[in-house]
């Protein structure tokens, strides 16, 4: 009887901790090498457990440039990670696509959660190559085409610069994005910074790849590190 009650004990344990595992999604990144990812090896790398993009004066980036995870399309998903930007601006990828032409391969599009060093941009939802500011900080925006052109009906819920306050300068801070059908939702730090629906047909995307951006410019460092992914 003991023997049975110790099985059934450990079977529950064994759900338990699977279930426990599962909560908190696949991590995309081992933290020791960039498997399963491609970048342009001039700016990306592994260092102190975290995937580094950086720019120098004598090695800047024409052109915006991304780090691409390889592992497959984002449909609906709850990504969480940590990132850290020293200098200029940076942004996370998703439901993106590598832009059509003749070029190194690294140069993607799509929905971006934007995040940079400064005050006005991070949180927001920015189309790269693809319809720019999508829904601003503080804004839950609905995205419809009327007419043939592309309308943008705000609904404010919040003062961005007080949103913009739970943003940690020059320290790790937790984004988290969601994504349900055409409902998207970004969160830093646990605050809500913007909300878009996009009922625009012409354009949407219902999948697309995930990347990360180092963005041309002056010189930048920025890091990514606990890459989490529920699907």
């Amino acid at each position: 009887m003991k023997s049975l009650k110790l099985i059934h004990f450990l079977a529950a344990f064994a759900f338990a901790s699977a279930s426990a595992h599962a909560d908190k999604g696949k991590s995309l990144f081992d933290g020791k090498s960039l498997k399963g990812w491609d970048g342009d090896p001039k700016f990306w790398s592994v260092k102190d457990g975290a995937i580094v993009g950086q720019t120098t004066k004598d090695n800047p980036t024409r052109g915006n440039t991304f780090i691409i995870w390889k592992g497959g399309k984002l449909k609906d998903f709850d990504l969480t990670l940590e990132f850290k930007i020293e200098g200029g601006n940076s942004g996370i990828q998703y439901r993106s696509f590598i832009k059509p032409g003749k070029h190194d391969g690294w140069r993607v599009g799509g929905y971006q959660a934007d995040f940079e060093s400064g005050d006005r941009y991070s949180g927001i939802c920015y189309g790269e190559a693809f319809r720019g500011i999508l829904s601003d900080r503080g804004f839950k925006t609905t995205l419809v085409q009327e007419g043939g052109k592309l309308q943008k009906k705000a609904e404010k819920f919040g003062d961005s610069k007080e949103i913009g306050k739970a943003v940690k300068k020059r320290e790790w801070n937790v984004y988290r994005i969601t994504a349900k059908g055409y409902h998207f939702v970004h969160y830093i730090n646990g605050v809500k910074t913007m909300e878009l629906i996009d009922n625009d047909e012409k354009a949407r995307r219902s999948e697309g790849i995930l990347a990360f951006q180092v963005h041309a410019g002056p010189p930048m460092k920025v890091s990514f590190r606990n890459i989490m992914l529920k699907d």
